[in-house]
């Protein structure tokens, strides 16, 4: 159970082109007016709310709660396939229709989908407006609402179009997570469990020691979980806002995790259970290696499936390093690749080859074509 005392902490981000504040507790929405407020200096005259029908029916009431004048709300159908310019290209005009101008303001309201393409719409929008994150899943607490990064799908790979567009502050109400279906929490899990691999060794003891606490969403458990996910995500846009070089390794996982995502068309896998399948090749890949031990792979790969189950694939292993071929990642043909140094630490390198992702692969499939780990 989420507990119900008021409890906000404040994470700063701090990069040359924006500052904001990452509020993460409870109470945060159904004080959201006078919040922006405070932030904006005044409430815009049109406000709009780009969420999901599901979303806005659970939590759209208590959204509303604290506006004089309600916003404007539109809506994004879930799913990948939705994740497309022909959206953005709706919603836009759907902003026009009633009235928007430079002076408005934006809340992407719901989880990761929503989160990237409504920063996206109010990037585009008059060529910029201002917009607030008001995450409602726990991967889009922890990470996808964070860093200013928006954008949408092509057929040819994830995330190819879009823009760095920071919000004016990042909401993540805790209290919402109470009615996120188990999957989902699982799956947003492994952006968490990327963290600490990647940055905070102290995560990754966190969450081996407390494992039923979370998953029964123990609320200072998760707030612990998620205040630590966003500021270490934080410190690393602070440090690298336009992923030229630090912030390349919060993709760690990803290379893999986005192919298995387009091979299978975008229908088979939660992004972060693609995610965490990722991090199990790419795992592999770091103990063959040697940049961790063998015994460290083990326990973080067993820490993986303690937060699963994550489903089984069915795939080729040279149909996945195939796609790989598309991640945005790699530039003038050089395959970029993340790579854990022992646990708490990560580095980028350029000579990964074709072969050894492809064992990475195989070995990935083995494991996902046993009973769901």
């Amino acid at each position: 159970m989420l507990y119900d005392k008021y409890s906000v902490q404040t994470i700063r981000v701090d990069t040359p082109s924006a500052r904001y504040d990452v509020f993460a507790g409870t109470g945060l929405l159904a004080n959201l007016a006078p919040r922006i407020e405070r932030i904006a200096g005044r409430l815009p005259r049109r406000i709009f709310v780009i969420t999901s029908p599901e979303i806005w029916g659970v939590w759209g009431e208590t959204l509303l709660s604290s506006f004089a004048e309600p916003p404007v709300t539109l809506f994004l159908p879930p799913g990948e396939k939705h994740k497309t310019m022909a959206s953005v290209e709706k919603l836009l005009r759907q902003m026009v229709a009633a009235g928007g101008d430079r002076g408005s303001l934006l809340i992407a309201f719901g989880g990761g989908i929503v989160g990237d393409v409504g920063g996206f719409t109010a990037a585009t929008f008059m060529r910029g407006i201002p917009y607030v994150q008001a995450p409602t899943t726990f991967l889009a607490q922890v990470d996808s609402s964070v860093g200013g990064k928006t954008g949408v799908n092509l057929p040819e790979g994830k995330n190819l179009v879009g823009s760095f567009h920071h919000p004016i502050a990042v909401f993540a109400d805790i209290g919402v997570l109470g009615t996120l279906p188990e999957r989902e929490l699982r799956a947003g899990l492994m952006e968490s469990i990327k963290a600490g691999i990647i940055r905070d060794r102290s995560l990754v003891r966190f969450m081996e020691e407390h494992v039923e606490d979370i998953l029964r969403r123990d609320g200072r458990a998760l707030e612990k979980v998620i205040a630590a996910s966003i500021k270490m995500k934080a410190d690393v846009v602070n440090r690298d806002e336009r992923e030229s070089g630090l912030r390349m390794i919060l993709n760690f996982g990803h290379t893999l995790g986005h192919a298995i995502e387009q091979v299978t068309r975008y229908k088979a896998l939660l992004h972060g259970e693609a995610v965490g399948w990722g991090m199990v090749a790419a795992l592999h890949v770091a103990s063959r290696r040697r940049t961790i031990s063998g015994s460290q792979a083990e326990r973080l790969e067993n820490l993986i499936y303690a937060y699963g189950p994550l489903p089984p694939l069915k795939l080729r292993p040279a149909k996945l390093v195939a796609a790989t071929g598309a991640d945005k990642k790699n530039v003038g043909g050089v395959r970029r690749f993340v790579l854990p140094v022992g646990i708490g630490d990560a580095g980028v390198v350029e000579d990964v080859t074709a072969a050894e992702l492809e064992a990475a692969a195989s070995y990935m499939l083995a494991q996902a074509a046993e009973n769901p780990r």
